[in-house]
């Protein structure tokens, strides 16, 4: 696979069943790389004869979900490139959509209420005092700042807008003017429509502490109006589903201050009392994207060992519905299991639309025959070190010749690589590079103590991810003897970027580097990024500014001095995760270190450039990477 192949890749996602039917609607997107467009149509699958076909024209639709009755599907349109989405109705036999929002900020997600007459749509408004102005006055006003949470990461400036519920009937022949639920001070993270019809969960951080503290409370809104009642404290709460009897299930952490633990189920009652469903799961557990509730209990995903697997979740235990070596991706089912949907992607499978019925799984389409021609064989092994092994996956090249090793970190720490399609590592070994990535400590997927077993350690020396990183260079030379011992890259993002550079300041058997959206000075990492005002009780165990002695000791700009690896900072310049000061501040110590090295800045990109960027920036960025390392390590052709 080379960067230009982009263009082969289809996101295949957010499949749905719908109600009572043999239709699955389901998301293709695709990039052009020339035009630097991404595409994204609804497709309607018929289980009933294998048809295909594009639903939807584009060029941005997605979320599609079927009413109750199966009879309509809505999803979220933008009707040009530029426009934000807006709500969209069509009939389940097709036709032209109707586009029923005129939302000025666009609607971000979508729900039918029972009665198949109304939705519950979520969307930011304007703060009152920017509402009134056009869209070049808006970019000329001052920007006033009222609380800490004024930037958010993909989202960008939001000091002037919160993000509401809104109730949308169905009945007008033109755009409908939805009604708010919640208050305009508010901002919702999440919302659940009550399967009696008459109300709303919802996800929002309403108190004194919302802009210094993680988490969110639940609270509960009628569809009738009027004020939101609390219904569960503060908790790490990632996705919820509101239950017949009431209550709601909740996917996340009932302490908000757990984190990096592994989210859990939990399952809240009408009377509010909180329970952790399966507690024995020692595994990360997503609603994918949210819980669902069967006959037999709760479907989830649940990452294990660098798999994502489909589980049925009860009060006596789980069971594992879709196994194996690959990353369910999204799921949909019938409320008595007998068909199950998903979306699934495998090491060397970009992901296809698949159907579980009868206990049998079976593919039912096939989007990325071309890219699959293309992709090399990716291994999975095991390595030890310290008394237990750790998971790492690795691609070579074709051929017996001696090829350059990159070693790849993944971003968290608490993520995963696996079993799943990654386009990095195929890029990479098509340009003559040997490739691996691993899970050290710190790691998603194998529980609470491995997840944790970083917190409050970045400040050693010689931390226990480190170690665990470092071992999987040596475990590659051994494993492979073709390795050149003397031509090792390293990079990384986000995490990555921060293990890379802490690596580089004590291993110097490294030719080359990419440090990549990293954190890099916790002190200023505490006041700009979105996340900073609690990242670092979480992760380092101390907070500011009591702890600055502790958080700079962690702090990869502090040893950058000892770095001689050539180095290329790379950094998006609308990065709210890890701002670009980051970058900054590295890239010039590296300088006056007189290191070889190079920044590269991305315009318009935020925290997730290398996943969700524009298709030029994404090309544009592995040609850099390609041609750093080359620079210095001199692959094969």
């Amino acid at each position: 696979m080379k960067a230009t192949d982009l263009d082969l890749l289809r996101d295949v996602r957010d499949p749905q069943l719908q109600p009572g039917g043999e239709l699955v609607a389901y998301v293709v997107a695709s990039m052009d790389v020339e035009a630097d467009e991404t595409t994204s149509r609804i497709h309607v699958l018929d289980l009933a004869t294998g048809e295909d076909r594009v639903f939807t024209g584009g060029p941005n639709d997605a979320s599609p979900r079927w009413s109750p009755d199966g009879s309509q599907l809505a999803f979220l349109r933008a009707v040009t490139r530029e426009d934000k989405p807006q709500l969209a109705v069509l009939p389940s036999d097709g036709g032209e959509a109707r586009v029923v929002t005129e939302l000025p900020l666009g609607v971000t997600a979508c729900s039918w209420v029972p009665d198949g007459l109304r939705l519950v749509v979520t969307a930011a408004q304007w703060r009152t005092d920017v509402a009134e102005l056009d869209d070049d006055a808006r970019a000329k006003h001052p920007r006033r700042i009222l609380d800490r949470n004024f930037r958010a990461d993909g989202a960008g400036w939001i000091h002037d807008r919160k993000t509401l519920l809104w109730l949308v009937e169905l009945d007008a022949d033109e755009a409908a003017e939805p009604t708010p639920l919640t208050p305009r001070d508010v901002d919702v993270a999440g919302a659940s429509v009550s399967p009696d019809g008459s109300s709303v969960l919802f996800l929002a951080a309403i108190d004194e502490k919302k802009e210094l503290e993680p988490g969110h409370r639940l609270w509960r809104v009628s569809l009738e109006g009027g004020e939101p009642e609390e219904v569960a404290g503060r908790g790490f709460w990632q996705e919820l589903t509101a239950t017949a009897d009431g209550g709601a299930l909740l996917c996340g952490l009932a302490d908000a201050y757990a984190w990096p633990a592994p989210p859990a189920l939990h399952v809240l009652d009408a009377d509010g009392a909180l329970a952790q469903m399966a507690p024995e799961l020692d595994r990360d557990v997503h609603g994918g994207p949210t819980p669902v509730p069967v006959d037999g209990g709760v479907l989830v995903l649940v990452e294990d060992h660098g798999a994502v697997h489909l589980r049925r979740l009860t009060a006596d235990g789980d069971t594992v519905l879709v196994g194996g070596a690959q990353v369910v991706t999204g799921f949909s089912a019938a409320p008595d299991e007998s068909r199950v949907v998903y979306t699934a992607t495998h090491p060397t499978d970009p992901g296809e639309l698949w159907l579980l019925e009868d206990g049998e799984p079976r593919v039912l389409t096939d989007h990325n025959a071309a890219l699959r021609e293309l992709l090399l064989p990716v291994e999975h092994f095991t390595f030890e070190r310290d008394g237990v092994e750790i998971d790492a996956w690795a691609v070579l090249p074709p051929g017996d010749g001696p090829v350059p090793l990159l070693l790849n970190i993944h971003g968290g720490p608490t993520a995963q690589y696996g079993h799943g399609f990654f386009d990095e590592f195929q890029v990479e070994a098509g340009a003559g590079y040997a490739v691996v990535g691993c899970n050290p400590r710190g790691s998603s997927g194998r529980g609470r103590s491995w997840a944790s077993a970083v917190v409050g350690a970045w400040t050693d020396e010689d931390s226990v991810d480190m170690l665990d990183l470092r071992a999987a260079v040596d475990a590659m030379l051994e494993r492979h003897p073709r390795i050149d011992a003397q031509r090792l890259g390293i990079m990384g993002g986000s995490y990555g970027g921060y293990a890379t550079a802490r690596i580089l300041a004590r291993d110097d058997r490294f030719s080359s580097a990419i440090i990549e959206r990293g954190l890099l000075s916790w002190p200023s990492f505490a006041g700009t990024s979105d996340i900073g005002a609690y990242f670092d009780r979480m992760f380092l165990d101390r907070g500011m500014p009591d702890d600055v002695d502790a958080q700079w000791a962690a702090s990869p700009v502090r040893t950058a001095m000892r770095i001689t690896t050539p180095t290329l900072v790379l950094h998006s310049l609308e990065d709210h995760r890890c701002p670009p000061e980051q970058a900054y501040q590295l890239f010039s110590v590296l300088r006056r270190a007189g290191v070889e090295s190079e920044m590269l800045l991305f315009p318009d990109e935020g925290h997730e450039l290398s996943r969700s960027g524009s298709p030029l920036h994404r090309r544009q960025r592995f040609d850099a990477v390609l041609d750093w390392h080359a620079r210095y390590l001199s692959p094969a052709s």
